[in-house]
């Protein structure tokens, strides 16, 4: 075939992303796969390969009418030199010809779908009238965060809690400016919270499990270490733990290994993000804990209904 012959590929800018889809059509078209067929345990690993000054992270997908894969660089010494530590894009194809079709900017594409299923647990945990948010961490994910659980609940108060002063006072006034009731508060407050969501890079427990509500629902989504986890075996026996994919989080959730580990979490118990989406959460008498790692899977569901609400123009 010539190269006169061959279909432009779309790229979709950082800005296109961010209005291309909304978060509630985000929620929507993942709720929608999971219960069309889509299968998160066939989904390839993620690739993990070393490099010199760093890493390429590898997340690829297939489903339906497109396969993609997402490629991203981790590294570690760009803060110092002012730099982006993780950087990296999305290439999309037609499943049946395998051609390629958009380039989407892969940061903006994360910060679009790591919310957006965070919300799906959310939407299908919380009690309908869960209004209620508490956010451990001020960075990216947490803004995006507040808006993505705003897509699937009303929101009367929100709360933010992070280790600079500094940050959390901005990110709580960019909250206020976009119409939000937010404040900075403590680890304490996840007593008084509906929802609560964690998006920090710890490698311990961020507060104490015994406080938090029992029809609460906890977010777990900072890291995809099994050495490192957010939450605490108190939190992890008092709850149902609801997962992407069992063998996944066998692998990759450090809140769920070492909850394992510890004897708090029963692995025969754990609950996947498929049957949830499927048929329901069954009755609990305590928390809901939802862990994600995050996996190729979501990221080509999104950029296929970026693709697809794309304006070709």
């Amino acid at each position: 075939m010539s190269t006169s012959t061959l279909a432009p590929v779309a790229l979709i800018t950082s800005e296109q992303v961010h209005e291309g889809l909304s978060m509630a059509d985000a929620v929507h078209a993942l709720a929608t796969a999971l219960r069309a067929g889509l299968d998160p345990h066939a989904s390839p690993a993620r690739g993990n390969i070393p490099l010199t000054r760093g890493s390429f992270l590898l997340m690829p997908g297939e489903f339906g009418d497109y396969a993609g894969v997402k490629i991203l660089t981790v590294a570690p010494d760009n803060p110092a030199q002012n730099l982006a530590r993780i950087q990296g894009n999305y290439l999309l194809f037609e499943s049946h010809t395998l051609r390629p079709v958009a380039l989407i900017d892969g940061i903006s594409l994360t910060l679009l779908r790591t919310p957006a299923v965070s919300a799906l647990g959310v939407d299908l945990l919380a009690a309908a009238d869960a209004s209620t948010l508490l956010i451990f961490g001020t960075g990216p994910q947490s803004l995006f965060h507040v808006r993505a659980v705003a897509a699937v609940r009303p929101l009367t108060r929100v709360t933010i809690v992070g280790r600079s002063a500094e940050r959390t006072a901005e990110l709580v006034a960019t909250l206020q400016a976009e119409g939000f009731t937010a404040a900075a508060g403590t680890a304490d407050d996840v007593a008084d919270a509906q929802i609560v969501i964690c998006c920090t890079s710890a490698s311990e427990p961020l507060f104490d499990g015994a406080l938090v509500r029992d029809d609460a629902v906890v977010v777990a989504m900072g890291s995809h270490d099994p050495a490192s986890r957010e939450t605490d075996d108190v939190l992890a026996a008092r709850s149902r733990v609801y997962v992407e994919d069992v063998d996944t989080a066998l692998r990759e959730a450090g809140d769920v290994v070492i909850g394992i580990e510890h004897g708090s979490i029963d692995p025969a118990h754990l609950v996947s993000l498929t049957d949830l989406a499927r048929n329901g959460a069954g009755p609990r008498s305590g928390p809901a804990l939802f862990k994600s790692v995050g996996m190729g899977w979501q990221d080509l569901i999104i950029a296929s209904a970026l693709y697809a609400h794309r304006d070709p123009a």
